[in-house]
């Protein structure tokens, strides 16, 4: 559709649209700390009530007069004659519920309250309040008429009369008026049919659908099977068909306020009189920021069906579940695993991108006289407004030099006073060069508003990951499957942990904990211990680590070295189930192709988060750049994905041999030029704004994002609500993996009574210098590194020095010389 551009000079704006009256809306329901508080009030009214019912069948007879008469009298003499254990109040209580109504069966009710109190309070579930509602309110009223047809029937005054309290009399009353001993056929049908519904017992006398049926049940069994791969979005209720054919139309798209003025050319020609060229026409075509896709109220349902998994349906269906059994379902674990939803993440002022006219006036004329100081003329000039930057597109004339206006970033930098002006030369796919220049107002991006999308809602990636927004303000979704590796680089204080919680926070909302694990990697200690609380849901770890985030270097080896063992298994599971690559393996795993008594399994996808890159080379060096690289080079293919982050992007942490390995790159604000260059091949990330601002490095193509924001508070009540809910019973366990030769030789072997001639020289030399290095015997000794490798084995077994500690050298156990020669002396002794 043809845009409008209005040649004035007047700044037009959009019609003002008129606000609603304010109406008085009642909230307090929905406060959480309501919530809290009624949850509370249940559990300690179930206490409350418990007490008084087990006190009235001890003191109900003595209190049964006082408590009739109760409000005929004075209160405070009145509680001074009862006996219940909680005074009047309890006296009462129990005397409406268990002699006036329900008799015994008012028992049931305490269970009730407590159970539903403590499912608002703790989010943990007992059992169903929704089930347990609906058998004590069978059971408050059967159990009550049973009772008290037993009363009825019996031809004296009983002491147990209250049994069946007054409601399970009167109507064992009528019963018995009616159908006299029918009441026990009649009690004992309805307590059949309850139980039939209640606990649906039809499978027990196997009654199963004729075959009539039988071609819906393989339709839905197909179904089930595409729905059941690796795709599993929010639970949501299917639309009926009118909003469905509405829903499958295209949008029109929604009209841009479009914003235009011209340049007065006098007044350009009097500031720069070297310009003796009429100015051609400038256009500034504002537009304004889109609406978000998706309505803010409610949830967009997921897409029906995986892209990768669609079957046809056709006449071939019943050879394709000729079995007539069900596929499997990797979710069927945590059958009632409940996604967590936007209303756990903070709501931010998401208004318009504040943006003055004045703001934008200054910024054209700045960069419009500047380039005519330096006699560049340009034709057109055009602005997008984006949450943190407005790009401004300019359009050279004939014969103007890109790299001439490449080389004024600092002047137009100068001439509009603000920092991280950016300068792309040419814009991708477009005749035109872009000026970034950050805006005075920047908008606050929000992971609330970025997740209720539906871009992001009715993706069909398989590992959807929020990025941010670009300066045209539209949400950017990649998928990390297909990078398949991400490198984040930033300096401290850029957004760079932020942008690793939004990332992780993205996989939580989109994936079922069946589906996908984490390998948490965090040398800081404090960066990713909110998700422990998730370990028996979304975590992996290796065997007999009582942590699931890996904080130590040497565990952090050995999870590495763990994750390659477990890409050679997954490897060998596809070879043998002749797959190209995990989808096409869990496909067939799903419609039982595969025989689980041969080792084959569901494969989760696995992604690794590395949050300090540059602390675990300075300590394990080799130990860890070996592993990272041979991930990267082949795990792409079984699950395995990589997330690499440093705040040091320097050429000794992001070696070549794991920089040629991560296509993709993201880069927060750096402190130099020699930084960007590392991380982007290019400059640029020395000039963002901070905050959340980003560089994305894919496809030889840099986009600027906007990172959302989320909280630390955000991510807490997000690992809350999941970590209540019933999870598997560990962590999912990756392989043991038991250290290489050097790492974990058995000392005992090694025989101290052939040792080595050197052995005597090469332990003064070490204790002189205090250094359990294999490189000094090399040097100082002159010996190959195979022979220096048993001599540093044969002192280890001597006591002189530590175990093998990966690149750091062996702790020196002997402090002097002398110490030294008392234990070479009684050495053969041992």
């Amino acid at each position: 559709m043809a845009e409008k551009t209005y040649k004035s000079n007047t700044y037009k704006k959009a019609k003002k649209s008129k606000q609603p009256k304010k109406k008085l809306k009642i909230t307090f329901h929905q406060d959480k700390r309501f919530h809290l508080a009624g949850g509370f009030f249940l559990i300690v009214l179930s206490v409350f009530l418990g007490i008084a019912f087990i006190s009235f069948l001890f003191t109900g007879k003595a209190d049964q007069s006082v408590a009739e008469a109760a409000f005929d009298t004075d209160l405070k003499a009145s509680g001074l004659e009862v006996e219940n254990w909680l005074g009047l109040l309890g006296a009462l209580s129990a005397y409406l519920f268990i002699y006036r109504w329900f008799g015994l069966a008012s028992m049931l009710i305490p269970p009730l309250f407590f159970v539903t109190g403590f499912k608002i309070v703790f989010k943990r579930e007992l059992a169903s309040p929704y089930n347990a509602f609906k058998f004590v309110s069978f059971f408050l009223i059967w159990t009550s008429v049973l009772l008290g047809y037993i009363v009825f029937r019996q031809d004296g005054p009983s002491p147990w009369g209250f049994l069946g309290g007054g409601v399970g009399y009167e109507i064992a009353f009528l019963l018995n008026s009616l159908m006299g001993w029918g009441t026990i056929l009649l009690l004992i049908f309805s307590l059949l049919v309850f139980l039939i519904y209640f606990f649906n017992i039809t499978t027990f006398f196997h009654l199963k659908p004729r075959e009539k049926k039988e071609e819906k049940i393989d339709y839905e069994v197909e179904k089930k099977a595409v729905s059941s791969g690796v795709q599993s979005d929010f639970d949501f209720k299917e639309q009926p068909e009118a909003e469905k054919d509405i829903s499958q139309k295209e949008k029109p798209a929604p009209q841009k306020d479009e914003y235009s003025f011209e340049l007065d050319q006098d007044e350009l020609s009097k500031k720069s009189k070297k310009s003796s060229s009429e100015m051609p026409e400038l256009e500034v075509n504002l537009p304004d920021i889109p609406e978000e896709d998706a309505p803010q109220n409610s949830f967009p349902p997921p897409p029906d069906t995986h892209a990768d998994y669609e079957l046809e349906v056709e006449e071939k269906m019943e050879e394709k579940v000729s079995s007539k059994m069900e596929n499997y379902d990797p979710t069927l674990d945590l059958s009632n695993y409940t996604y967590p939803t936007p209303d756990l993440l903070a709501a931010y002022d998401t208004q318009k991108v504040k943006v003055t006219k004045e703001e934008l006036e200054n910024n054209k004329d700045n960069i419009v006289e500047t380039l005519i100081n330096f006699k560049i003329g340009i034709s057109s000039i055009k602005a997008t407004i984006g949450p943190t930057v407005t790009l401004y597109e300019i359009v050279p004339e004939a014969g103007v030099k890109i790299s001439k206006i490449k080389n004024l970033e600092d002047d137009i930098a100068l001439s509009l006073a603000a920092l991280g002006i950016r300068i792309i030369a040419p814009i991708p796919g477009k005749g035109t060069i872009g000026i970034e220049v950050p805006n005075k107002n920047r908008e606050i991006v929000s992971m609330n508003s970025v997740v209720m999308t539906d871009k992001f809602m009715k993706s069909d990636k398989e590992l959807p990951i929020i990025l941010g927004k670009t300066v045209s303000n539209e949400l950017y979704v990649a998928d990390l499957a297909k990078m398949p590796h991400l490198l984040i680089a930033g300096a401290t204080g850029q957004g760079k942990s932020v942008g690793l919680n939004v990332l992780l926070t993205s996989l939580i909302f989109k994936r079922h904990p069946s589906q996908l694990k984490f390998v948490l990697i965090d040398p800081k200690k404090v960066e990713l211990t909110l998700y422990n609380k998730i370990e028996r849901h979304f975590l992996a770890k290796i065997p007999n680590s009582e942590d699931a985030i890996i904080t130590d270097t040497k565990k952090v080896i050995y999870t590495l070295n763990s994750l390659c063992i477990e890409m050679d298994r997954r490897y060998d599971l596809l070879k043998e189930a002749g797959c190209r690559n995990i989808k096409e393996y869990n496909h067939k795993f799903v419609h039982r192709k595969l025989n689980p008594e041969k080792g084959h399994r569901f494969l989760p996808y696995i992604v690794l988060i590395i949050d300090e890159l540059a602390d675990l080379m300075m300590t394990a060096g080799k130990e860890v750049e070996n592993p990272i690289a041979r991930l990267a080079q082949l795990a792409r293919a079984i699950g395995i994905h990589l997330v690499v982050a440093t705040q040091r992007p320097s050429v000794n942490v992001i070696t070549g041999i794991i920089k040629a390995n991560f296509p993709v790159r993201l880069s927060f604000r750096v402190t130099s030029k020699v930084d960007s260059r590392t991380i982007l091949d290019t400059g640029g990330a020395e000039q963002l704004v901070g905050q959340g601002d980003t560089l994305l490095s894919l496809n030889s193509e840099l986009i600027r994002l906007q990172c959302p924001f989320i909280d630390t508070p955000e991510v807490d009540e997000i690992c809350d609500f999941i970590g209540s809910q019933r999870g598997y019973e560990s962590a999912y366990y990756l392989p043991e993996y038991e250290g290489e030769d050097g790492e974990n030789s058995d000392v005992t072997d090694v025989d101290l009574k052939n040792r080595d001639a050197m052995f005597e020289d090469a332990a003064r030399l070490i204790v002189h210098h205090q250094q359990g290095s294999t490189s000094l015997i090399q040097r100082k000794l002159k010996l190959g590194y195979n022979r220096a490798g048993r001599i540093i084995d044969q002192l280890e077994a001597a006591g002189i020095v530590g175990p093998f500690e990966g690149s750091k050298a062996r702790e020196v156990l002997v402090q002097d010389e002398y110490s030294l020669e008392q234990l070479l002396n009684n050495i053969d002794n041992k």
